[in-house]
């Protein structure tokens, strides 16, 4: 195979319309555009959603549902499993020691969310904004401490 006898294959390109080139041509006169009118016209059509004055759809239909972002709270979430990886038996988890290890990039404002996804055996003190029921069960039930730290920052 050679770069000058490489084709598409069979049925994969249409020729191009050649407009305007007689009636024999089915395309000839006014070149599949009717006539007059604003289709008809070089530039012409309108853009999408336009209904000719018309109030559109978009906004005859009511607006629907919001976007809390003023009073969002957003968390590092961390799963409980990830401990276990990262720490060694004894020691105290904070967010500034996750990124330390390089597994948060962007310590959040209201700092670490612990949630309960995967298995701990080691004995760690937890600190963090919050803790789902399962995550401080599993922390707990390792010997270990979940203790809850107030990160928020005032307004």
């Amino acid at each position: 195979m050679k770069l000058h006898n490489i084709q598409p294959v069979e049925g994969a390109t249409t020729p191009a319309k050649r407009l305007g080139r007689g009636i024999g041509s089915g395309l000839g006169k006014t070149s599949g555009k009717g006539h007059k009118g604003q289709w008809a016209r070089s530039g012409g059509g309108v853009r999408p959603g336009f209904e000719g004055g018309q109030m559109p759809l978009t906004r005859r239909l009511p607006k629907r549902g919001f976007k809390n972002a003023l009073f969002k709270k957003v968390y590092n979430t961390v799963n409980v499993g990830v401990f276990e990886e990262l720490f060694n038996d004894g020691d105290v988890v904070t967010i500034e020691a996750l990124k330390e290890k390089g597994y948060i990039s962007k310590i959040e404002e209201y700092g670490m969310k612990v949630l309960g996804d995967g298995e701990i055996t080691k004995k760690l003190t937890v600190k963090a904004a919050k803790f789902t029921a399962s995550a401080k069960e599993k922390i707990e039930k390792a010997g270990g401490q979940a203790v809850e730290v107030n990160n928020e920052v005032a307004e």
